[in-house]
This record gives structure tokens, C-alpha cells and sequence, in this order.
């Protein structure tokens, strides 16, 4: 009968467990060197950078107090708070509380100046619909227009109308 021809394993085909160990430990020892020297180097930028950071504060001149855009002598007058519908709408109504910076004068009383800054305020805000003063820029438009028609109307003696509370209903 027929034998069977049996060849020899090619050498190198199995892998040996030595050799495996020895790559998986030269994959482990590279890995933990790389990550050394990457931390390392992290760490001489942080600190580098610190440095470059502290040494342009240290260059800034020390602050001095902050300058008031108010000049001379001023005086504050909060107003009445005024509520009234907008324009366009019965239904969405407005409450505005307001304060008025201004220098004190004998030609000027505080509460006749206050009476007719808010009258004029009320006057103002049955013009304006709610798309007018909704997000930030509308309330900021609002706010320029309200200081513009107050200094106007003190003739300059109103230096700003400063909004505390804007509730819209």
C-alpha cells in the first residue's frame, strides 16, 4: 500500500512563546518611554508659558482706579415706575423702572425734572411695539433712545437714564 509522504514543518511557522514575550515587553517598554518623554515635554511648555505669562504681567504698569465717567457733582433721582401698553397690541403691556443720573442746579428741581423724564419715558414707549425691544440689541436701541430724549429734554442736565427693571407682559 501507499505511504503516506509526511513533510517537515516549515521552520519559523509556529510562533515561539519567547519571541511573542519579547515583542510584547519591547511594545510595552516603547509605549511607557513615549509617554514619558510626551509628558515630559507637556510639562516644560506648561512651564514655559507660565513664565512668558507672569513676565508680562509683572511688565504691566499697576492698575489705578477706574475712571467715573460722572464728573463733578451728581446727583441720582429714582423714578416712578412706568406701565402702560405698547403700540399695536392691547394685550402686551410694559413695566419700566428707571433712575435718572443729573447734576444738581437751582434752575432744575429734582422732581419736576423726574415727573417730566418719566412722562416723556411714557410718551415714548406707546410708540414702541415688542419686535422693537426683544433680544439684547433692541433693548440696547431702547435704552440709547431713552438717554437721548432725556438729556434733550433737561437740556443737558440729565447726564443718563439708567433702565433697573424692564418687565414686558
Amino acid at each position: 500500500m501507499a505511504k503516506a509522504l509526511e513533510l517537515p514543518a516549515p521552520a519559523g511557522s509556529a510562533p515561539s512563546k519567547e519571541g511573542s514575550l519579547r515583542w510584547l515587553l519591547t511594545l510595552g517598554l516603547l509605549t511607557l518611554l513615549s509617554a514619558a518623554v510626551g509628558g515630559g515635554f507637556g510639562l516644560v511648555m506648561v512651564s514655559g508659558i507660565e513664565r512668558q505669562v507672569e513676565e508680562k504681567y509683572k511688565a504691566l504698569p499697576p492698575k489705578t482706579e477706574v475712571a467715573s465717567t460722572y464728573k463733578g457733582n451728581i446727583a441720582v433721582k429714582k423714578l416712578a415706575a412706568v406701565v402702560t401698553n405698547l403700540a399695536g397690541s392691547a394685550s402686551d403691556w410694559v413695566r419700566l423702572e428707571a433712575s435718572i443720573v443729573y447734576r444738581p442746579g437751582e434752575e432744575q428741581q429734582p422732581d419736576v425734572l423726574a415727573s417730566e423724564t418719566r412722562q416723556d419715558i411714557l410718551s415714548y414707549m406707546r410708540t414702541v411695539s415688542l419686535a422693537q425691544i426683544q433680544g439684547p440689541s433692541g433693548l440696547l436701541h431702547l435704552r440709547e433712545d431713552l438717554n437721548e430724549r432725556a438729556k434733550l429734554r433737561s437740556k443737558g442736565v440729565i447726564q443718563e437714564l439708567v433702565l433697573e427693571t424692564l418687565v414686558v407682559q
